[in-house]
């Protein structure tokens, strides 16, 4: 064992920051997710808009990668991205997804199952698109998001390209990049405690209604 492998396989962390139990829970979970997520952001949590995106190719292989929440209402969560980027074409193939969210200040998880479509209304888009940095509107237009390309010459190229196209313009949104919403129909709060013995709470979603349940940690 190297001492790299060593050394992580030692190390431990006590989980007493918190705890979650039946009666602490919101009726619904789009609700109890903004109250989580109105403490991460009250206690600083670092990128607290951050959440793993896990998406299935054709040949059910898994396929992972951070992403920023950019809305979330009514248990409706936006995102927005590059429709041919692999995640743009696993998702098209496999509308299910899996979002989870980490915030390590807090000892806190929440997983989020649903379906993910593209976002119906185009001008929603346009609206984030136009909000972004000018240098990031640019890099959109720039980047062949998951292609293969043959060196960062080739990226700085398009940018030098696409700086001058949009020189003196209003930058429009590309039509291969816009918003997504995932549907969630399954949602996982943990909560780290002491000896491993985290606190899990789930919503399903049965007959449009949403059950809560605990599971073993």
């Amino acid at each position: 064992m190297n001492t790299v492998s060593q050394y992580i396989s030692q190390l431990r962390t006590d989980f007493t920051k918190g705890e979650l139990n039946e009666q602490m829970l919101e009726k619904t979970p789009d609700l109890q997710f903004e109250k989580w997520m109105n403490e991460a952001v009250k206690s600083e949590v670092t990128e607290v808009q951050a959440f793993n995106l896990s998406t299935v190719d054709a040949h059910h292989k898994p396929s992972s990668r951070i992403l920023y929440l950019r809305e979330f209402k009514n248990n409706e969560y936006c995102f927005f991205t590059n429709y041919q980027s692999r995640k743009g074409e696993q998702i098209f193939t496999n509308p299910h997804v899996c979002m989870l969210f980490f915030w390590p200040e807090l000892q806190r998880q929440i997983r989020i199952e649903g379906v993910v479509a593209r976002k119906e209304d185009a001008d929603k888009s346009d609206d984030y698109f136009n909000s972004r940095p000018e240098e990031s509107k640019i890099g959109a237009w720039s980047s062949p998001q998951s292609k293969v390309i043959k060196g960062r010459e080739e990226l700085l190229t398009l940018l030098e390209q696409n700086t001058e196209q949009f020189k003196d313009k209003k930058i429009p949104r590309p039509d291969f990049w816009g918003g997504y919403i995932v549907k969630a129909h399954y949602y996982e709060f943990w909560q780290g405690r002491m000896s491993r013995l985290h606190d899990r709470m789930i919503y399903t979603l049965q007959d449009n209604k949403w059950k809560i349940e605990r599971l073993a940690p």
